[in-house]
């Protein structure tokens, strides 16, 4: 999904690294319902970010016995949605993906 962000710059004059976006999945397109987690020094700490976000919803959600369709489905249905923005390319977070590994791992299943 492409995201345009208008990436500013700084009081300094200098682009922010990496920026942290999250959208509300429940809310799918909607630019309203996005907010600024922050800017980070590192693509890592910006990953990491990002990976908080989506595991606090996955653990919150979470039922002894619950299978992953019904995890997952939880996520993308209303969970929330980060993302980076930043000049480097190489930085990159999927947010759906890391839900869809972690389910797995919470769940207990090989597959999906």
């Amino acid at each position: 999904m492409d995201r345009p962000i208008d990436k500013g710059e700084g009081a300094q004059g200098s682009k922010k690294k990496y920026e942290v976006y999250v959208d509300d999945n429940f809310h799918y397109m909607d630019k309203s319902e996005r907010y600024k987690l922050g800017d980070f020094e590192t693509c890592e700490e910006a990953v990491a970010a990002c990976k908080k976000i989506v595991d606090e919803f996955l653990e919150q959600g979470y039922r002894k016995g619950m299978i992953f369709k019904e995890l997952y489905e939880g996520y993308i249905g209303f969970g929330e949605d980060p993302f980076i923005v930043s000049d480097d390319k190489k930085c990159f977070f999927s947010a759906w993906s890391y839900a869809r590994e972690r389910c797995i791992e919470l769940c207990g299943e090989k597959n999906k």
